[in-house]
């Protein structure tokens, strides 16, 4: 379908298949697959999340920042999008409409954000940086004398969850539920079960801090002047569970990676000269944790860039391809600021600057007390877990001289 000459995303690809961001294929090289889809689409690619979730995806830089920047005629409101879309989806728990400022517009949108922004303010980031010593240094006793670990599973991902927990002020009993719920999700396998279990926990979090409120994040959300309803607050809780593990993970894991593979970063685990700063800056520009995410639904059929993009369906950035655009030419990473990976405009992270001070101390803890760590297998037999939103490894194997304990303070 034209509309004077112009193109209309969801039908022109019509010609050919949407490309699948669900695949095993995607998941192994997307930076090539996003190579091509700017050669045959330009800055507007017309994609599917899963299996019957058609969408578009947003590979340009400058265009990225128009739709992140105009929430009037891209609200994140999926409710219109909802009464068509596939129910059963195994990517509906992540775009499903919530109250809560990521899937909101407007007033409620303000309400929400004013809520969480204060809550996430009010972090110490002293405390913070005594909270990830705390949780770090037992998780590297656990495995540092054998000589080998996984660090997904043994450090990233149990460093997060603690860490969050610590952040939202959460008993361990019920993060580990909220935790199942959420990997549940993520991975898009039994995602509806772990979404019954995820919101019975967090209900349970948020009780017991209206009876036994404390100095964290739910604490402040549950007596902020906006007056959150217990509904409210969940999605709110979730919302921050999302953010603090998974992303969390894969920030901490890609950076290491990057830094074990790399020479310009190998060397620093012995005192080479660029930073984990420096490895944390080029992964959010090259592999950000949410590589394709900050969805939006056009309130009315809109023209961008010479494409039509139809009213109330998926419009997805991709951080990834965005921040390698090569139309705002080569990028020098080292103190660049300049990526989308916590987006722009009023969804932007609120929580980025407590997000890069735990993956930035997460990763010094562990270089600190294994210098001398190296990737256990070679990069290339490295697994990146399938999914459209992600850049997730399985699994991140590593070797290093056994060494004893740390001491804990």
């Amino acid at each position: 379908m034209t509309h004077g000459g112009f193109v209309d995303a969801a039908r022109a690809a019509g010609a050919e298949p949407r490309v699948p961001m669900h695949s095993p294929e995607f998941a192994a090289d997307p930076h090539r697959i996003y190579r091509e889809l700017r050669a045959r689409f330009g800055s507007l690619a017309p994609v599917e999340l899963a299996p019957g979730v058609p969408a578009t995806l947003v590979i340009g830089y400058r265009t990225a920042l128009r739709i992140l920047n105009d929430p009037e005629n891209f609200p994140a409101d999926p409710r219109m999008w909802q009464r068509t879309a596939p129910p059963d989806s195994p990517v509906m728990p992540m775009l499903e409409w919530r109250p809560n400022a990521l899937r909101s517009s407007g007033s409620d949108h303000r309400r929400y954000r004013t809520a969480n922004v204060t809550a996430l303010d009010a972090v110490d980031p002293h405390a913070l940086h005594a909270t990830v010593e705390r949780v770090a240094v037992p998780l590297i006793n656990t495995f540092c004398s054998t000589g080998s670990a996984d660090l997904v599973s043994q450090y990233a991902f149990p460093l997060a969850f603690h860490v969050i927990n610590a952040m939202l002020g959460c008993p361990p009993h019920i993060g580990q539920r909220i935790a199942a719920g959420q990997a549940a999700i993520w991975e898009g396998v039994d995602a509806e079960a772990g979404n019954q279990m995820m919101t019975a926990a967090v209900l349970e979090l948020v009780l017991l801090k209206r009876a036994e409120p404390a100095d964290d994040i739910v604490t402040r959300l549950v007596s902020h002047p906006e007056g959150l309803s217990d509904e409210e607050m969940i999605h709110q809780i979730v919302t921050l569970y999302g953010a603090g593990i998974e992303p969390e993970q894969n920030l901490i894991v890609n950076t290491l990676r990057l830094m074990l593979t790399d020479t310009r970063f190998a060397g620093n685990l012995l005192g080479g000269s660029l930073s984990t700063r420096d490895a944390l800056d080029e992964v959010l520009f090259t592999d950000p944790p949410g590589a394709n995410y900050c969805v939006s639904y056009p309130r009315h059929p809109i023209l961008v860039d010479g494409v039509w993009l139809p009213a109330h369906q998926p419009v997805v950035v991709s951080m990834a391809a965005c921040n390698n655009d090569p139309a705002v030419g080569a990028r020098e990473f080292t103190d660049n600021r300049a990526h989308l990976a916590w987006s722009v405009g009023p969804h932007a992270c609120p929580a980025r600057s407590p997000a890069y001070l735990i993956a930035q101390d997460a990763i010094d803890q562990l270089l600190d007390a294994l210098p001398e760590l190296r990737l256990g297998v070679p990069d290339a037999e490295l697994i990146w877990r399938p999914g459209p939103f992600h850049r997730a490894l399985t699994a991140l194997p590593v070797a290093f001289p056994p060494t004893p304990p740390l001491r804990v303070n």
